[in-house]
């Protein structure tokens, strides 16, 4: 029984999105709550039914206590024996099966499988956004606001059933039980009600506002916490574990002071409303009184109309604290649509169709480029690369270099110009496909926080488990990858890396880069740094593979350390986003431009800081070949 209620939704739809959800509240909300509307329907009919039977209770109580005063206690049975036992059916079987159904619908069918259709959904959407996106958010941030708009979509909706049609069923209910008697009793009720309104029409607008705040500091509060322990290495490192938790305490404080406002509103709501409830109270009781007196009203319509407003007091702090919750979560989901619902960068058109390399011939036409900035990185640059050509990139830092390989790889688009790889338009290939065609090792490695043997076939999931360890091998990662262990007693190919590799020098880290990209074995390679993370040693003993691996690709390749590129087919100087020499090495240092002062530095000792090509000033210091 349960497992089919589970069933009932798809909580990992296949589809996905090919724009942002609704950018308005309401169409926000409906976006993803319209796959479940049946259940939903079903939902707030068990909500009316079970509001209308306890409204009936109530006034078959003032019923029963009017009969005790009219019927003879031996005639009791007999005369209204058959009201009882259907009062009690509806008690004992109707009741509890509405509430069994209901709990069936919210609990099984919509309470887990609703905000993770939600997650699952929205991820996929947030894994389609290119890198810029990524760069400017805390990576916690994005997360906390995908976990926590998810449960703010699902309690506003079912919030919204619960309140706001419990409310009006019951209320409607209230009002008709009073006023069966005599119209004068259920005044005091609708008072309350105008009153009750008004008072949340005041308060719940204070407490929307203050909880879109909260969300968004509880949101950067993560964002900073995650960010140090992501990154504690460093912070250990320059010893500042007090500098980071001051940094944190800042956030910290400024959700605290959201949360000083809530708690502030919340107290007057609270003392408003017992308020308000002591004042129905009165009036009802006060109003029973009179008209019982003047004999316009029996003592079972007072004994009910006591009962409903007893029963009142206890709902209406439900309702207030339902209410405040469902405006906070609709400002957590307000706050979340600013991140969920940015557009993509980078997009595919519909009529895309994969990208097919029988050569792997790359051809640069007229590309500008320059990151949204007023200068550009790149002006009406061309560079046409043959098919199996091996390329080196060499310049200072800033000429262009890794532009032009994010430009390949299409983690940007291109402002001006076109690339092609075998006479098609990057732009007119999938993001994937293309991606697919290229294998890339870049300097700052980061891996997958499972095991060696995932992080490997990342390359190739479909690859066998020889042709996993055959790339291991060639990366030269046999030896230190059976000596692991985890902390779970995983060990080698099983053993887990931690967070972005962390368990891993920096060396072995580049080297299960390094085999992933030879087990995918795509046909246009790019080397952005590729072997900057090992030593001498390693790198000699690496680089006859990665020229084995280079055989029959087109190849790009960056690298500070030139030795490393000097056998490469032909070498392309850049300076300020524009080919100022190229050759090959021999011929350029025989030219004796700039490549031939880059390579006197470095035979003659260090690279001078600021002209290498990457952020890392450590990596200017190394010794030269």
């Amino acid at each position: 029984m349960f497992s089919k209620f589970e069933r009932m939704v798809d909580a990992f739809p296949e589809g996905e999105l090919n724009a942002p959800p609704p950018r308005t509240l309401a169409g926000f909300i409906w976006f993803f709550a319209k796959p479940v509307w049946p259940l939903l329907l079903a939902m707030a009919v068990l909500t009316a039914a079970i509001s209308v039977i306890e409204v009936s209770l109530f006034g078959f109580l003032g019923n029963v206590v009017d009969w005790f005063g009219d019927t003879a206690p031996d005639q009791f049975l007999a005369e209204r024996g058959w009201q009882l036992a259907l009062m009690g059916i509806v008690i004992l079987v109707a009741l509890p099966g509405i509430q069994l159904i209901d709990g069936l619908v919210n609990f099984q069918a919509i309470f887990g499988n609703f905000p993770m259709r939600f997650r699952y959904t929205m991820h996929r959407w947030l894994l389609g956004h290119s890198l810029s996106f990524f760069q400017d958010e805390f990576a916690g941030r994005v997360s906390q606001k995908l976990m926590q708009t998810a449960l703010a979509v699902r309690e506003t909706v079912i919030k919204s059933i619960d309140v706001f049609l419990y409310v009006a069923v019951y209320f409607t209910g209230v009002l008709i039980v009073a006023a069966a008697s005599d119209w004068k009793l259920a005044l005091p009720f609708v008072g309350w009600l105008v009153l009750y309104a008004v008072m949340l029409r005041w308060f719940i607008p204070r407490l929307d506002r203050v909880a879109e705040r909260q969300a968004d500091a509880r949101a950067e509060m993560t964002g900073r916490i995650v960010d140090a322990y992501a990154n504690v290495q460093t912070v250990k490192l320059f010893a500042h574990t007090r500098r980071e938790a001051d940094y944190s305490r800042a956030s910290m404080q400024g959700f605290l002071t959201t949360v000083y406002g809530q708690g502030r509103l919340i107290t007057l709501f609270v003392v408003a409303l017992q308020t308000l409830n002591s004042l129905l109270l009165f009036a009802v009781g006060a109003t029973g009184i009179a008209l019982w007196t003047n004999g316009l009203v029996t003592v079972g319509a007072i004994a009910a109309s006591v009962g409903l407003v007893l029963r009142i007091h206890g709902m209406s702090q439900w309702i207030m604290w339902e209410v405040s919750a469902l405006f906070e979560n609709i400002g957590t989901i307000r706050d979340g649509m600013a991140t969920l619902e940015i557009p993509h960068a980078i997009t595919d058109k519909p009529e895309a169709r994969p990208l097919a390399v029988p050569k792997g011939e790359i051809r640069f036409d007229k590309v500008s480029f320059h990151y949204g900035k007023g200068g550009g990185v790149l002006r009406d640059f061309d560079l046409n690369i043959r098919p199996g050509e091996k390329v080196g990139l060499v310049g200072r830092s800033g000429a262009g270099k890794s532009t032009i390989l994010n430009l390949l790889m299409r983690f940007h688009d291109v402002e001006g110009g076109r690339i092609l790889i075998d006479g098609t338009d990057l732009r007119d290939v999938p993001q994937e496909s293309l991606r697919e065609k290229i294998g890339m090792v870049t300097q700052d490695t980061s891996l997958l926080h499972r095991s060696i043997r995932d992080n490997v076939l990342y390359g190739r999931p479909a690859a066998s488990e020889a042709e996993l360890k055959r790339a291991i091998a060639r990366a030269e990662a046999t030896d230190f990858v059976a000596e692991l262990r985890d902390r779970d007693g995983r060990a080698g190919l099983d053993a887990e890396v931690g967070e972005r590799g962390v368990k891993l020098s920096g060396g072995q880290r580049q080297r299960i880069a390094i085999a992933r990209v030879m087990l995918k074995d795509a046909p246009i390679l790019l080397l952005d740094e590729a072997t900057s993370a090992l030593d001498s040693e390693v790198e000699a003993a690496i680089a006859e593979n990665l020229y084995r691996l280079m055989e029959g690709k087109t190849v790009i390749a960056v690298a500070h350390r030139l030795s490393t590129i000097a056998a490469l087919d032909r070498l392309v100087v850049l300076d300020k986003g524009a080919i100022v020499e190229e050759g090959s090495h021999a011929e350029l240092v025989a030219r004796g431009g700039l490549y031939a002062s880059l390579w006197s530095r470095q035979v003659g000792g260090f690279l001078p800081v600021g002209e290498n090509d990457d952020s890392d000033p450590a990596s200017a210091m190394r010794a030269a070949e």
